[in-house]
């Protein structure tokens, strides 16, 4: 059933009833968790002392052909210690997408560091190596590049570019498990890169985070900083503050069983997002997501439109709307120099990143998750048509 679908809605013969309530997104947990996690309970193996962990932080760091994992309790922590491995100086400025969640602009704020954003691509809503070559000065130390919402950033001339002025390349590929950039798995370019396992993601551990690298002494000082800086000689004596950002043995169980699945993950993905593609082709108005560019494969790792400037509503009528259809939807990112906490503290003042700003109050996401059925697809397409028509 492809456009019947969308009739049979319209006409009333497929409702809510039928269907119920339709979640933004709701994972999987299908494969080995249950006996992962049942064995971390009967060994009583729960806290970050298991062997679960280092097992995940092995397997992790495989799949993105890196030498080191560290497992840490968020992708915000794995972002903090990441960042903070770095050892940047105050007055030390990192470059980053304005278009992207507040956790990436908050770890280089609490590191002493400056922030400086920059704008995005309106078609795969990544910041390009020419977004940042504009935005280099003396005092840049590093740039972050934040792959979004299924797409890679093009990493090759980001990655000249960092070389050319000697800078570190943080890597927050938390939306891209099992993506690639030219065969090259994301998570394994730059410095050090970071990953989410938060329910929404393509491996998840329902809370948890990983810092991935091939450079020992980062990979050393992230143990140590998501540990509390314990002293390796004497515990409870510390040189330096740290974080208990430690993984519990019972998240990362999850998260193994998790990796393991990985290559299904990413082809259930790609059937969701072209399925929604076909049945959303013909609604006018609304800009659906690119689907591949020369260097990738879209990931959809959520289903994003975007409504026309000529659409009389916007992102959050449009989201009303479906929710009165008990359509479950997300907003877009809100960008780094529109947030009323960094303006409080003096931060992007005079900036201005046209794209971000209209993506961000146009766009927003729909029901993607990896239990989605096809007649839940069906349903969510035949609103949007019934709405936004």
């Amino acid at each position: 059933m492809k456009s019947s679908g969308i009739s049979d809605v319209l006409d009333g013969s497929l409702s809510y009833k039928a269907v119920g309530a339709i979640p933004v997104n709701q994972p999987l947990l299908n494969g080995n968790e249950q006996r992962y996690l049942n064995d971390c309970i009967e060994t009583g193996w729960i806290s970050s002392e298991g062997p679960y962990v280092e097992r995940f932080e092995a397997a992790m760091a495989a799949r993105v052909d890196r030498s080191y994992g560290v497992g840490v309790a968020n992708g915000s922590a794995a972002l903090d210690i990441a960042i903070a491995s770095l050892r940047l100086q105050p007055g030390d400025e990192v470059i980053l997408p304005s278009f992207t969640i507040i956790s990436c602009a908050a770890a280089v704020v609490r590191s002493g560091a400056t922030p400086v954003v920059v704008d995005c691509d309106p078609l795969t809503f990544n910041s390009t190596a020419q977004h940042y070559s504009d935005a280099i000065t003396s005092r840049t130390k590093a740039m972050m590049i934040v792959h979004i919402y299924g797409l890679p950033a093009d990493m090759d001339p980001i990655l000249a570019l960092a070389e050319k002025h000697g800078l570190a390349v943080i890597e927050d590929a938390a939306q891209m498990h099992g993506q690639t950039y030219k065969g090259q798995p994301c998570g394994s370019f730059g410095t050090i890169s970071t990953f989410s396992f938060y329910p929404n993601k393509l491996v998840t551990s329902g809370e948890g985070g990983m810092v991935v690298t091939n450079d020992p002494v980062l990979a050393e000082n992230c143990r140590s900083l998501r540990n509390l800086c314990f002293d390796a000689r004497q515990r409870f004596v510390h040189e330096e503050l740290g974080w208990n950002y430690r993984l519990t043995n019972m998240q990362a169980a999850i998260g193994l069983a998790q990796v393991e699945q990985l290559d299904e993950t990413v082809a259930r993905k790609r059937e969701i997002g072209r399925q929604y593609s076909e049945l959303l082709s013909s609604l006018s108005g609304v800009k659906l997501p690119v689907s591949r560019t020369d260097y990738a494969e879209g990931l959809y790792w959520v289903f994003s439109v975007i409504l026309d400037d000529e659409m009389e509503m916007d992102a959050k009528a449009a989201m009303a709307a479906l929710a009165e259809q008990k359509i479950g939807t997300r907003p877009f990112f809100w960008p780094m120099h529109m947030q009323p906490v960094f303006k409080k503290m003096g931060l992007f003042a005079d900036i201005s990143c046209p794209v971000a700003e209209r993506i961000a109050k146009r766009g927003f996401y729909i029901p993607s998750g990896l239990a989605l059925t096809t007649l839940q697809m069906q349903r969510v397409a035949a609103v949007m048509h019934k709405v936004l028509r």
